[in-house]
């Protein structure tokens, strides 16, 4: 399957956020595009898009007449809620070593799966057409964080596959087994309590408030390839948000 190579754009956005993180620039203040393209071997144009994707990220702000500063507090998020990434990298970026349980995989009719009862309207389904419903444990050592459960159509998946791939991170197992690269998410973020199944494999008390991700993954052409549940045990996993005035 062909790949999408970062575009030259993202690998210089990169670069500077993890000069930014290290802590490369002297009081917070980002070199002028000029100098930075020059250090880094691009063009200015390529330097100033990568800016302003920081920017727009929060990462970096333009003072007119200024210059470009670093904005500290962001940096303290280490998991950004509008990208998509896997719970293994969430985690080691809190500090975690982490490590995957694979806890079910099954296959049931889209109108009986036990995850979600809008899951066959959500993929656009007929109600006998049969799901891969896959559901994961995220630890922290032996500590349970994170609890996913996830719907996938039978009929996008192209080749056979192990117990040890469905312990992928979910993007890298759909561009691997379906071939549709997840392209994003439209998440509805609940809160809820943990019911008696819930609470045992998060080893919580039945009754517990959690936050959940509910979640409808599309592909480039807009088409709904995966529905997706994911549980956060939030006393040792806190999720921000970054939320700027427009």
């Amino acid at each position: 399957m062909l790949k999408r190579a970062p575009s030259l754009t993202d690998q210089v956005k990169a670069h500077i956020r993890e000069m930014i993180v290290r802590g490369d620039f002297a009081d917070g203040r980002v070199p002028p595009e000029i100098e930075l393209a020059e250090a880094l071997g691009v063009s200015r144009t390529t330097v100033r898009d990568a800016l302003s994707r920081l920017e727009m990220e929060g990462s970096i702000s333009r003072r007119q007449g200024a210059g470009t500063f670093v904005n500290n507090p962001v940096l303290q998020i280490r998991s950004r809620l509008e990208e998509i990434w896997g719970y293994e990298r969430m985690l080691a970026d809190h500090g975690f070593t982490p490590s995957t349980r694979l806890i079910s995989a099954e296959h049931v009719r889209a109108d009986a799966s036990p995850f979600d009862k809008c899951t066959a309207a959500d993929l656009q389904l007929a109600a006998d057409e049969p799901l891969l419903l896959v559901a994961k444990l995220f630890l922290e050592d032996d500590v349970p964080v994170i609890l996913t459960r996830n719907s996938i159509p039978d009929r996008l998946l192209t080749e056979l596959y192990s117990d040890e791939d469905l312990s992928r991170p979910l993007y890298e197992f759909l561009e691997r087994f379906t071939r549709q690269r997840l392209a994003y998410y439209v998440t509805d973020i609940v809160p809820l309590v943990a019911d008696q199944e819930i609470a045992e494999l998060l080893k919580l008390e039945p009754g517990t408030p959690l936050v959940s991700f509910d979640e409808i993954g599309y592909n480039d052409n807009n088409e709904p390839i995966v529905k997706a549940h994911s549980y956060f045990r939030d006393d040792l996993l806190r999720l921000r948000l970054l939320r700027r005035r427009v």
